[in-house]
């Protein structure tokens, strides 16, 4: 497998004034814990969930997933109901579904405190503070931006533009890491440069 910290990586972090860290797919290995919540949620409306349906959506926001889920299914959802029963469960289970991605959140422990840093998620806080805090990371970060704090999810800008704005640092000057088109395309509409953790970790 190819080292995430290669010659060309190696040369846009030191060059970065500043780091920004999709959560879920990029710091945080959340698939199976999110596919479990959902299917409680969705039950919880009468309806089930393919983990693969699932699995090809990920990125999206939770009001973009049940947009789809509507869409594909031919269905309307009681919206509140699905996600106040995802959430739950997903947060009760959350110590026994999540795990670091190593390559990337040892990028981030080696440039805390050297380099200002921003998590940047279309996820609720609420999940978002939670994951981070079971895994020892929120202290890494100054800055935590998610769909909360701005109304709007990837693929548009306003939510990496949030993070480098709360580092103080102009969006060029930032590095942004994503695991998902929809983040990747919010990144260089944004103007920041973004590293595809997927390219960079094939084999």
């Amino acid at each position: 497998m190819k080292h995430l910290l290669d010659t060309p990586l190696e040369t846009r972090l030191l060059a970065a004034e500043g780091l920004i860290f999709d959560c879920d797919g990029t710091l945080i290995d959340s698939l199976p814990a999110y596919a479990s919540a959902w299917r409680a949620g969705f039950a919880a409306s009468g309806k089930g969930m393919d983990s693969a349906w699932h699995a090809a959506r990920c990125g999206l926001c939770e009001t973009q997933l049940m947009t789809h889920f509507e869409q594909s299914h031919q269905v309307t959802l009681d919206r509140p109901r699905v996600v106040a029963t995802m959430r739950q469960h997903y947060l009760a289970n959350l110590s026994r579904h999540v795990r670091e991605i190593t390559q990337v959140t040892a990028i981030a422990r080696r440039f805390a405190g050297v380099k200002p840093m921003a998590v940047a998620s279309s996820g609720s806080r609420e999940i978002v503070l939670n994951s981070l805090a079971a895994l020892g990371l929120v202290e890494l970060f100054g800055a935590i931006v998610t769909i909360d704090d701005v109304g709007k999810a990837k693929p548009d800008p306003a939510i990496p533009l949030e993070a480098a704005r709360r580092l103080g640092l102009p969006p060029a000057r930032c590095l942004v890491f994503e695991d998902s088109e929809q983040g990747l395309e919010a990144a260089q509409r944004g103007g920041l440069p973004v590293v595809d953790i997927r390219r960079l970790s094939a084999p």
